[in-house]
């Protein structure tokens, strides 16, 4: 029988590209598409994808649904509780084993919290393997750490009962395969807070703190190896405490992102000159304030976050294949201003 898979987030920037990357690599698997609002164009393009209407907070039908899939693929917002909780519950309801996809982030092991290396490099390099013990237990205030737990906590009660993976990918760029939303979001908030800034890109600090990338193409080629191995049992990759996979291929500091983006914004006019301003921590937390995220800027602007995929190498031989982020960030700026 067709694997049955269960996708939420499909019109996300993430899971719009997961949906479109399963879809059209393995039109024999039964897919179940979440969807608020349904796309224009959804039906010509996934004929075979069969949509049922909710949203996070539809408790009653992502338990269903998950109980009904081999693989479920949950996307979107990484820390919805409630949402995850349904579709465990689902899930613990089959017959037999089932597999959990869960999308993280590498923003977990961030360190824009603690201000020491706010724009400079921290030396810290973690591991999806060797440094697994210390991130299950980090503090509960690190972003998604929350519903991180919540996973944490099923596989030590349900391992027998259930096959959970985190994917934890670090700051994604290049363009989306979905049908919605292409783009990440770093390059618009760049690209709006240089403006804001009188035209000018900025930096905090020494302008050194460095961050871990993945292309979304690559990022999409282990979400297949990962979904793959679950439609065929699991035995190709690892589960439970040992499901955790870090994406990133390779990693950029601030002035090297900032330096690029300013050869782009002036070419296009946007900004006069390419030299960048350091801005003090003030300036820094008056930018993209959102109570949701607070201390978002500082995350995205001086923050380190390095990680490293050794599970992903070796279980996947995986690779960074697409063009590099400083390589391609001129599209995405240039893509960014037509839809400002």
């Amino acid at each position: 029988m067709a694997p049955k898979l269960f996708i939420t987030g499909g019109t996300g920037y993430i899971g719009g590209s997961v949906l479109d990357t399963i879809a059209k690599a393995h039109p024999d698997y039964e897919i179940t598409a979440l969807l608020r609002n349904e796309p224009q164009a959804f039906k010509s393009t996934y004929p075979k994808v069969k949509v049922v209407k909710g949203d996070y907070g539809s408790a009653e039908i992502l338990s269903s649904e998950a109980a009904k899939a081999d693989v479920v693929v949950h996307n979107g917002d990484s820390d919805h509780e409630p949402s995850l909780k349904a579709i465990i519950d689902g899930l613990l309801k089959r017959s037999n084993p089932g597999f959990l996809i869960h999308l993280s982030g590498t923003g977990i092991v961030s360190d824009y919290k603690d201000e020491t290396y706010l724009g400079k490099q921290n030396p810290k390099v973690w591991s999806d393997v060797n440094d697994h013990g210390e991130i299950v237990s980090l503090p509960d205030e690190a972003p998604h750490r929350n519903t991180e737990k919540i996973l944490n906590d099923t596989v030590a009660q349900h391992n027998d009962k259930i096959n959970i993976a985190i994917m934890c990918p670090p700051d994604i760029y290049g363009k989306g395969r979905g049908l919605t939303k292409t783009w990440s979001a770093f390059v618009p908030i760049l690209v709006k807070q240089a403006k804001e800034l009188g035209g000018r890109v900025f930096y905090y600090g020494e302008g050194k703190n460095t961050r871990s990338w993945v292309h979304i193409d690559d990022l999409m080629a282990l979400y297949l190896k990962l979904v793959e191995a679950a439609a065929s049992g699991g035995d190709k990759a690892e589960w439970g405490k040992n499901g955790y996979y870090f994406a990133s291929t390779q990693e950029h500091d601030q002035l090297s992102v900032i330096t690029v983006a300013a050869r782009v914004l002036q070419k296009a006019g946007v900004i006069e000159t390419e030299e960048p301003i350091k801005v003090s921590l003030s300036q820094l937390d008056t930018m993209f304030v959102t109570d949701k995220y607070p201390g978002l800027s500082r995350y995205l602007f001086a923050s380190n976050s390095r990680t490293v995929p050794d599970r992903a190498r070796k279980l996947f031989g995986y690779e960074g294949k697409a063009p590099g982020l400083l390589d391609t960030l001129e599209q995405d700026i240039l893509d960014a201003l037509k839809r400002a």
